[in-house]
């Protein structure tokens, strides 16, 4: 029996070299003229090196992580003999694990002088590294020797995308997530779908796309091609939902966030699929109280009375009895009375202030000057620079 391996791929545009000169050159029209008549070239764009025919693979070709290997096996009986309890397996030998590829583990009962027996096996890829592909045939021959032999295919699986994430924590409990996702192949790919699945105590918004005359218009244009060792940013905000909410602005330590799923595709679409593992990014601390900002104007006029809505939430594991005192500073001044209190705040719940301030200083102004003093440990926790307000003159009329 004679064992025969081949990848299948599918096959790619013939790519021709140009060969051309000026009309004034010695040649004159003579290689311009020969690249018209090459039947590989283009009417009418022959200096363009892709033609449109197609040439089958020469040789193996790379395999990529995430794309689906594919494999024609074919045992071929050259001899005179009938054969029989043919049995062909093919495994796929990684680092980590040994997979058996055949897509039938049962015996042929006899093979008959050149006939064959064929297979097709799929894998999808995903482990980098050195894979093995080992296929091994055993049959008993006309005279009852049981035979056995196999053979071993080497080929590397590279890496096709390089997945960088950054995590940034808004003032809110949102987080918003960069994905920068760069082509390490040599060919261009069409970014089928980017996604982020999030964890369950979060929900996503793509922040992707853009809306014109009422359409979503992708900010990376109409064409979704990445070409070979192009970065693109993929930009998502994470909030927390209602019931997670508390959770998930205080608990300290590693959050899991999601995780990403990208399917491309390349050449003549062959179609190749990631996913990330989870992705984690450490939780901001707040210390055992954290005051945040609900409701607030940008834009306000000097002199003039606006309001801030602030949230006070309980992080720590003990109840606490808190005052609030608020202290001018040079352009911000509240109203009201300081020193008020606000009563018991037990772990992990939170209360909401209504407070009104007002402004003396045109521009950029920051709100400052919040002081939290719990009675039963007599500490205070101070609040500066919590957020920016914009002020302008009174006669500038402020749109709403």
């Amino acid at each position: 029996l004679a064992l025969k391996v081949m990848r299948l791929t599918k096959p790619t545009l013939f790519t021709n070299i140009p060969v051309t000169c000026e009309e004034k050159d010695l040649p004159g029209d003579l290689f311009n003229q020969l690249m018209r008549d090459d039947p590989s070239t283009v009417n009418g764009a022959e200096v363009l090196m892709l033609g449109e025919m197609l040439t089958l693979p020469q040789n193996f070709g790379n395999i990529f992580l995430g794309e689906t290997f594919s494999s024609y096996i074919s045992v071929h009986n050259d001899s005179n003999q009938v054969v029989k309890d043919i049995l062909v397996k093919a495994d796929l030998q990684t680092s980590s694990q040994r997979l058996n590829l055949s897509a039938s583990n049962a015996a042929v009962a006899e093979l008959k002088p050149d006939c064959c027996i064929d297979d097709v096996i799929h894998h999808e890829v995903k482990e980098i590294g050195t894979h093995i592909l080992v296929c091994a045939v055993s049959y008993t021959t006309q005279a009852g020797e049981k035979m056995y032999f196999r053979k071993f295919f080497k080929f590397q699986v590279l890496k096709p995308l390089d997945v960088k994430t950054k995590f940034y924590n808004a003032e809110t409990d949102e987080v918003f997530l960069e994905a920068q996702i760069q082509n390490m192949t040599t060919s261009p790919m069409f970014m089928e779908k980017v996604s982020l699945e999030p964890s369950i105590m979060y929900n996503v918004t793509e922040l992707n796309s853009v809306s014109q005359a009422g359409e979503c218009v992708s900010t990376f244009g109409s064409r979704a091609y990445l070409q070979p060792m192009d970065t693109r940013q993929y930009l998502y905000c994470l909030k927390p939902k209602n019931e997670f909410a508390e959770k998930a602005g205080i608990i300290k330590g590693v959050t899991v966030i999601g995780k990403l799923d990208i399917v491309w595709k390349t050449n003549l679409g062959e179609r190749g699929r990631l996913q990330t593992s989870q992705l984690q990014r450490m939780a901001p601390g707040y210390g055992d109280v954290r005051l945040s900002l609900e409701a607030i104007p940008d834009t306000v006029n000097l002199e003039e009375p606006f309001h801030i809505t602030c949230k006070i939430t309980n992080c720590s594991e003990r109840t606490m009895d808190l005052v609030l005192e608020m202290c001018n500073t040079n352009s911000i001044h509240w109203c009201g009375i300081s020193g008020r209190q606000l009563g018991k705040l037990h772990p992990s719940s939170s209360l909401c202030l209504a407070l009104t301030l007002l402004s003396s200083v045109q521009g950029l102004q920051s709100i400052s000057g919040l002081r939290l003093t719990d009675t039963f440990l007599k500490r205070t926790y101070e609040y500066d620079d919590i957020a920016q307000v914009c002020v302008v003159s009174s006669a500038i009329k402020v749109e709403s």
